[in-house]
């Protein structure tokens, strides 16, 4: 089973980015093969990532559940379901991107999801690193991808209202009964050295419930002017600040020691 990497905060903090970022940090350090599930429902993680999106599986769950009669005679639910998720795969040079989305149209999803979370369960397995970009609510996460995480990351800003959402999500996390390793959280943004954000209460609060404080990204022009530019995350120069931080706190995230020496999953 492949290290799972599962990343959840509010919209506006950047988590997407960062979601981007790691997936650089460990293509780049050739760590081995990653699986990118992009489960936010503000699909963008493939285009910062220079990839393209063929189908979301909720386009797929969507039409199986509207057209039952759109499943191949001679071939089972299971099995086209599982066929169209594959096929649905971007591949890229170093990482492969799998696209959730949203269903749409009228149906019965019940089936078709317990389906999808064998499949996407087996599909997982094949990968040494999967990075699972999350909206809020955790969805995806609890009911179509996986309830395990290796190490899940928390993304806020340093805003009171970011830490809040940040503290819910840490209490969702515990309330869904997710098997972790380790919760982080991780300051995008970070306008503060970490010794005074450990001294914010917000944050005081979200370790007080057991979350590890992983570190923070400063603000970083250069991911403004590719924002801007609209290009992907690989043209970021190796000497940004953001590459930098994350560069300090790879090991404790990825746990990539661990891995080398087979002491993870």
């Amino acid at each position: 089973m492949g290290y799972i990497i599962a990343i959840a905060g509010k919209g506006g903090v950047g988590k997407t980015t960062v979601a981007a970022l790691i997936t650089r940090r460990i293509v780049d350090a050739r760590l081995g093969s990653v699986l990118v599930v992009d489960a936010d429902p503000n699909s963008n993680l493939a285009e910062l990532l220079g990839g393209k999106v063929k189908e979301t599986v909720g386009d797929i769950i969507g039409k199986i559940a509207s057209d039952p009669s759109s499943v191949p005679q001679g071939m089972t639910k299971d099995r086209f379901i599982e066929y169209k998720v594959q096929t649905s795969l971007s591949e890229d040079d170093g990482f492969d991107i799998l696209t959730m989305g949203l269903p749409e149209g009228p149906g019965c999803y019940c089936y078709v999801n317990n389906v999808l979370r064998g499949v996407v369960s087996k599909l997982i397995a094949d990968y040494d690193y999967i990075i699972i970009d999350n909206e809020a609510g955790l969805e995806h996460l609890s009911r179509r991808t996986s309830r395990r995480a290796d190490s899940f990351l928390i993304v806020s800003d340093s805003s009171a209202v970011g830490l809040k959402a940040a503290y819910r999500i840490n209490g969702l996390i515990k309330q869904l009964k997710f098997e972790k390793q380790h919760v982080f959280l991780l300051i995008n943004r970070a306008a503060r050295p970490a010794q005074a954000m450990l001294k914010d209460p917000g944050v005081k609060n979200i370790l007080a419930e057991g979350a590890e404080y992983l570190g923070g990204i400063p603000y970083d022009e250069d991911i403004l002017t590719l924002s801007i530019k609209g290009e992907e995350i690989f043209k970021l120069k190796k000497s940004a600040a953001s590459i930098k931080a994350l560069d300090k706190m790879g090991d404790r995230l990825w746990q990539k020691n661990a891995l080398k020496s087979g002491q993870a999953r």
